[in-house]
């Protein structure tokens, strides 16, 4: 985590961030422009923390609809076709079934991405993909069906 500071130096405004400091060596940035700084100081000066990790991708199990109203209209009749239904706005990164294909429940079948973030989309029951609605690189906004599962 850098730390932040202005100073005024001869009417002069600069903004420093200390990024990083490791022996007697610190990386900061002034006004934007990176630098290696060696301190010449007897002050002991602490490491800093390592920067935050990156967290891995959220996964979401798209639910059954609550009332038959819900249901996709572009089911087959009679059937029991499930939509799969966007839980968040984003674009469709990857698709990883085919019509036709079976897939288990739990299965990854797209990719998600959403406010920076790539979202595993899983399929909530066993069966058959009858129909993808939505394709690599479409935008969606939450509650579009994406597919349906029979």
């Amino acid at each position: 985590m850098a730390k932040d500071y202005k100073f005024k130096i001869n009417g002069n405004d600069y903004e420093v961030a200390v990024n990083s400091v490791e022996g007697s060596i610190a990386k900061v940035a002034v006004n934007g422009t990176n630098y290696d700084v060696e301190v010449q100081s007897k002050t002991l000066l602490k490491p800093m923390p390592p920067k935050p990790v990156h967290v891995a991708p959220a996964t979401y199990s798209a639910t059954a609809p609550v009332s038959p109203a819900r249901i996709d209209q572009s089911a087959p009749a009679g059937g029991s076709a499930t939509p799969l239904k966007s839980p968040l706005p984003g674009v469709i990164l990857d698709v990883k079934v085919r019509e036709g294909d079976t897939v288990s429940a739990g299965q990854l079948l797209m990719v998600l991405e959403a406010m920076k973030m790539e979202n595993n989309i899983d399929a909530n029951k066993a069966g058959v993909i009858r129909s993808i609605v939505k394709r690599q690189g479409d935008s969606v906004l939450e509650g579009d069906v994406l597919l349906t599962i029979e």
